[in-house]
């Protein structure tokens, strides 16, 4: 606005963007604060003007520009080797520079709070939602909403939010929820009307981990079919074979004992052969059956 007139009045400046004057007097604090020369000429016919000669940088972001480019950098820098994310930190340091302060609290905010399953693709949620439920977990704050489960239901919640995770490009938030009295997760995108509570959020456990509890629940979702199925390998070999999101693994001596939920049994049978090793079904019996489909399928094509 600035930039596109000699002279901005205060009022045109407030009725533009929705704002009482005395917001409008803060934003033009900030501007300044960043060592843009925005000059007040008081008086009538006065305004606001930028020094003549000075041109605005470039870089000024919305709040959904500003979490796709942080979620960018931060995948980025996830994705290098550790000698090669100083530019990543350079580049995200320099953003945080010029973000007018208000965002930048909340951008890094984010930053601290977001955590990923395994190599970043999400785009981001709207930024709104996605800043204001960081701003609450740095600020240790409730949260309210509105939330429509996979099954369609409707409820109200108020939550104690611990940690946003991505994962297969979706967003979801940790909490305790404060209804349920037990630890859940959520699908951001199926949140509304999120709002801050003025309630203090109730502390994570000591040791808790956003990425590992939404890991478990992803794997613990109540699909057609629960398998159980002993592998012969160690479990440190089995986790690098199959994510934490997939299936819950347990040690079982020298070999691992797998449990997944599925849709189809056949899909399962796919799985297991992919593993390259020895197995015992567990339940459910019918596993069987689809494993020995599997492999005369093989064996014909071969």
């Amino acid at each position: 606005m600035l930039q596109a007139q000699p002279l901005t009045t205060g009022g045109e400046i407030a009725r533009r963007l929705q704002i009482d004057a005395r917001t409008v007097r803060r934003y033009i604090a900030a501007l300044q604060a960043l060592d843009i020369p925005v000059e007040g000429q008081r008086g009538v016919g006065g305004g606001y003007r930028v020094r003549p000669g000075y041109r605005l940088p470039p870089l000024m972001l919305s709040d959904d520009e500003a979490v796709a480019v942080v979620l960018g950098l931060i995948g980025a820098r996830g994705l290098a080797a550790e000698r090669e994310a100083e530019p990543v930190d350079g580049a995200l340091a320099k953003i945080m520079r010029v973000l007018p302060s208000p965002l930048r609290i909340q951008v890094e905010a984010l930053e601290q709070a977001l955590g990923f399953t395994a190599a970043p693709s999400a785009a981001p949620v709207g930024g709104a939602v996605a800043l204001k439920l960081a701003d609450a977990i740095r600020r240790r704050r409730r949260v309210r909403f509105a939330y429509r489960s996979f099954s369609g239901e409707a409820s109200r919640r108020e939550v104690s939010p611990h940690g946003l995770v991505v994962h297969a490009g979706r967003w979801y938030l940790a909490a305790y929820d404060h209804g349920r009295e037990d630890l859940r997760t959520f699908r951001v995108d199926r949140a509304t009307g999120v709002a801050l509570a003025r309630e203090t959020a109730r502390p994570p456990d000591e040791g808790f981990d956003a990425v590992a509890h939404v890991s478990l629940s992803l794997a613990r979702v109540p699909w057609t079919w629960e398998v159980e199925v002993l592998l012969d390998l160690p479990l440190e070999e089995a986790a690098e074979r199959l994510p934490p999101t997939l299936a819950e693994l347990a040690p079982a001596g020298d070999q691992t004992l797998l449990r997944m939920r599925v849709n189809t049994l056949d899909w399962m049978a796919g799985v297991l052969a992919g593993l390259d090793c020895a197995f015992e079904i567990r339940s459910p019996a019918e596993l069987g059956a689809s494993v020995r489909a599997l492999a005369d399928r093989l064996a014909a094509c071969a």
